[in-house]
């Protein structure tokens, strides 16, 4: 069953290129299991048991269960996030060069390590958005080339003797541009994105009115190691923990605290959008449940200090070859279970409290966890916890499963800990 759930993830992010794409494809996931689709923009008739979800920007979803309790009881959260470092395409991309390629020119989504993304075969995905009736609501559609499309070539070290020294850095602008195509007589690089994107659409250039694109590496993540023991695969941070919230979300069974899976965008970039954690969209959301259940304010306020939420987020496992890098006495390892994330100036969000509660949620799944705390003299990133708290003061806790290479094109993961994590998030929805 471990390999089965790290298989259902690596199709899961071989389907998903892009944050439109993963939340398409758990949109469809949730269809599938009865749940219904709400607009923001209509109103929302719920009721007790329903199955919902609404979606926002096309990049991020919101699920919901309406429990058979009181609402002012509180609900349980699990909050992930859609979005990983990529690089997008920029308007008016073509740079032919020398007369003889054609690049396109791009610019950092995130904070890749751009090194990982050299001599890679790539492909690209995105959102366009064609001619419709209404001036103010352009057609949506999804576009995946899913095939090897362009490379980003690294130079020769005959030409940089000093490319695997430290201190060489890179320029987003010069360096990091991909090669799509070769110029030949008959090429026509005037608007030759837009014409490859409406060929490949099979609808009228003129039709397109603009576009999200961005890049991702082609091949397929795949199960590794002598045991079989690994995950190898882009965007683990962070549509494993998307995938194993939905799965939990799903397979979970219905009770009197209504259940939200929130999967947000743009964390890797701060979370300042209206589809991000730290716009109102949750609560808005929240304030959209209690009152569609008749509820009044004050339960709203009972709703949010009597919930809780797991804010799921990759986390750093030890590394093999920099032992030093990590907390001589907290230093989770991969396949060791879910890690409880803790810093002391409130870049996550657990505390003792929210700790003794996941713990005892994975003691009654009878998973292991583990506990993550930076390296006191090393900053650390942040995730959704903190922004979305500051929305609702209620309880909550950072986790995530451990990892190698966070942010690399391919990044390392654990069979067990994907199992584990999802049996943890079951058990939160189900007590």
């Amino acid at each position: 069953m471990e390999k089965q759930f790290a298989k259902e993830l690596i199709e899961f992010i071989h389907e998903s290129p892009t944050n439109f794409h993963a939340v398409a494809n758990a949109k469809q996931e949730l269809i599938s299991h009865g749940f219904k689709q709400l607009f923001s923009g209509e109103a929302w008739h719920i009721e007790k048991g329903g199955k919902y979800f609404v979606t926002k920007n096309h990049s991020s979803l919101y699920a919901f269960e309406i429990g058979s309790g009181d609402i002012a009881n509180g609900m349980k959260f699990i909050c992930a996030h859609s979005d990983s470092p990529t690089f997008r395409i920029k308007p008016n991309a073509e740079m032919p060069t020398a007369g003889k390629y054609l690049k396109l020119n791009t610019e950092v989504y995130g904070g890749p390590i751009m090194y990982t993304w050299f001599d890679r075969p790539l492909s690209m995905a995105g959102r366009v958005m064609l001619r419709s009736l209404n001036p103010l609501k352009p057609a949506t559609h999804f576009v995946n080339f899913d095939r090897p499309m362009m490379v980003i070539p690294h130079i020769a070290i005959h030409f940089n003797r000093a490319v695997n020294d430290q201190g060489n850095p890179l320029s987003k602008q010069k360096d990091m541009l991909p090669v799509i195509a070769m110029i030949n007589e008959t090429f026509e690089k005037d608007n030759y994105l837009l014409n490859l994107v409406a060929k490949e659409m099979n609808v009228k250039p003129e039709d397109i009115l603009d576009f999200d694109l961005t890049l991702y590496e082609y091949e397929k993540g795949c199960i590794f190691g002598a045991n079989e023991e690994f995950i190898s695969c882009g965007k683990l941070d962070d549509l494993a923990m998307v995938h194993a919230g939905l799965k939990a979300f799903i397979n979970s069974q219905a009770n009197a605290k209504t259940k939200v899976l929130a999967i947000f965008d743009n964390e890797e970039v701060g979370s300042g959008t209206k589809q991000g954690a730290g716009s109102p969209i949750l609560r808005t959301i929240v304030e959209r449940i209690v009152f569609g259940l008749g509820g009044s304010q004050e339960d709203l306020y009972r709703a949010i200090h009597n919930s809780f939420m797991i804010s799921a987020d990759m986390a750093h496992a030890l590394h093999p070859n920099y032992v030093e890098k990590h907390d001589p006495t907290n230093h989770p390892v991969i396949n060791g279970g879910p890690v409880i994330k803790f810093n002391a100036n409130q870049k996550y969000i657990t505390d003792g409290d929210s700790a003794a509660v996941f713990a005892t949620i994975c003691n009654m799944a009878g998973v292991p966890y583990q506990k993550f705390v930076n390296h006191s003299d090393m900053a650390g990133g942040s995730t959704l916890g903190n922004i979305l708290l500051s929305q609702m003061e209620m309880r909550g806790v950072d986790i995530g499963n451990p990892m190698w290479a966070m942010h690399s094109v391919r990044e390392t993961g654990g069979v067990m800990d994907h199992a584990y994590v999802i049996k943890a998030f079951t058990m939160f929805y189900n007590i």
